[in-house]
């Protein structure tokens, strides 16, 4: 059987899927370790202050900062995306995300400097999130416009285990450091290794982006367009007039899903190191643990979105993360490492259930000459109301209420949020990536077209 572009064979398929995740790791990887590093050191040696909380809440505010220039990010590469093509604008944020990450690993700290060093930290971080914004939506296209709707949950699942994929590289790579270094050597020089990594790491990663094809979806739709003299000058302006209500549903579909991420994350090893006075390497060894478990079980929950729907399986993850947010703090409490990388693993399963049919779902939203940028901005948008504050608060609930109580009714309440996204969307599993919006017509208006064809 000959395939078509829209289905260009499973080996081909899994080359481009290859392609997308091993680049999105690398990319995920340079924006994880700095949330990382803002935890454990850059309170310290960019942010020093009397109070290790306000030290670490300045960092966190550093790294909320990169979420704010993601959906500029989102815009700039969606607009050029959907006029130019995914492959292009794919390396070029990989360029710019491991040049910011290279060059954070030399940069002077607050004692050689003084307030240069933050502000040069700042900046780099803007760039980290400029490049980020525009990293997930092209990643997750290239690989869902190749591939057929049958699978596409299942295909389309996997750029997205790079995010876990770069936290699990990360994480490994700090806790390495953590273990054969003392705190003093880690503190003065140890921490720059991960990010000067990254400088060999984009290298691999441009090797295998630049060696793919471009999505057969959007050249079919570029050329027909081209043909009918139609080409969209601004598609986001396309996407806020016609699909404003799909983007507020890509919002409001990652309100639980990112800030979990976060808390589980990021914010738990501030409270295992400040609260619960327990070595980093022991946070660091449990999100380990989690997120290699994480990375297997993604693709399985966008399976699973394509045999019982998208809508089925977000909502389970969301509904389930609302409980455990009050069972994780219990659970760390206890101070046992199997019981703390158990909460930490099943956090990030459920967090799995939404953010493994999320690709697809968010693709299916969108039609082919807007999707980069519908995606794009939907996706980003939310960053900056969810995971770039969801550190903040946790360390602010915290601080206030001494109790960890706040923190999980906040993560309840955005899992509320997303429910309700969910519940009002449509079911988008086996819509077809045309140029139209993705959404599969229902019986109503398919009856309608044969009464007037016949």
């Amino acid at each position: 059987m000959s395939s078509t572009p829209a289905d260009p064979g499973r080996r081909s398929l899994a080359r481009i899927v290859s392609a997308s995740l091993i680049g999105t790791t690398i990319e995920w990887y340079d924006f994880f370790l700095f949330s990382s590093a803002a935890a454990l050191v850059f309170n310290t040696q960019f942010f020093p202050t009397a109070d290790p909380l306000n030290g670490t809440l300045l960092a966190f505010t550093t790294y909320a900062i990169g979420f704010a220039a993601r959906p500029i990010g989102g815009l700039i590469f969606g607009h050029f995306g959907d006029k130019i093509g995914r492959k292009k604008l794919l390396v070029i944020s990989l360029l710019l995300m491991g040049g910011a990450t290279f060059a954070m690993g030399l940069l002077p700290t607050y004692a050689q400097i003084g307030v240069g060093a933050p502000l040069l930290l700042t900046f780099l971080r803007l760039v980290q999130g400029f490049a980020l914004g525009g990293e997930w939506g092209g990643a997750v296209l290239l690989v869902s416009e190749h591939g057929g709707a049958r699978r596409r949950g299942f295909w389309a699942s996997w750029p997205q285990c790079g995010a876990p994929g770069g936290n699990l590289l990360a994480t490994a790579v700090l806790a390495i450091l953590a273990a054969v270094q003392t705190d003093a050597a880690f503190l003065s020089w140890g921490w720059r290794i991960p990010f000067l990594l990254s400088g060999v790491l984009v290298i691999i990663g441009l090797w295998i982006r630049l060696a793919v094809s471009e999505s057969p979806v959007f050249l079919e739709a570029a050329r027909k367009a081209e043909e009918r003299g139609t080409q969209e000058k601004a598609p986001i302006v396309q996407v806020f007039r016609h699909s404003w209500r799909q983007v507020l549903i890509a919002m409001g579909a990652r309100m639980a899903e990112n800030v979990s991420y976060y808390v589980i994350t990021a914010f738990i090893l501030v409270y295992i190191t400040e609260v619960l006075k327990l070595p980093k390497s022991v946070g660091l060894n449990a999100v380990l643990i989690g997120s290699a478990i994480h990375f297997v079980t993604i693709p399985l929950w966008g399976l699973l979105s394509d045999v019982i729907g998208r809508r089925a399986v977000y909502l389970f993850g969301a509904v389930g993360m609302a409980g455990w947010g009050f069972v994780f703090f219990t659970m760390l409490d206890t101070r046992s490492f199997g019981v703390m990388a158990f909460a930490v693993t099943v956090g990030l399963v459920l967090h799995g259930a939404m953010y493994g049919p999320q690709a697809a779902f968010f693709s299916e939203l969108f039609g082919t000459r807007v999707r980069y940028s519908g995606a794009s901005v939907g996706y980003q948008l939310a960053s900056i109301a969810a995971g770039a504050v969801a550190p903040l608060i946790a360390v602010a609930l915290l601080r206030a209420w001494d109790s960890t109580l706040p923190v999980s009714l906040y993560l309840a309440a955005m899992c509320v949020i997303t429910v309700v996204a969910i519940v009002v969307a449509k079911e988008t599993r086996g819509a077809s990536l045309d140029e139209e919006p993705a959404v599969p017509e229902s019986a109503e208006v398919r009856a309608a077209e044969v009464r007037v064809t016949t």
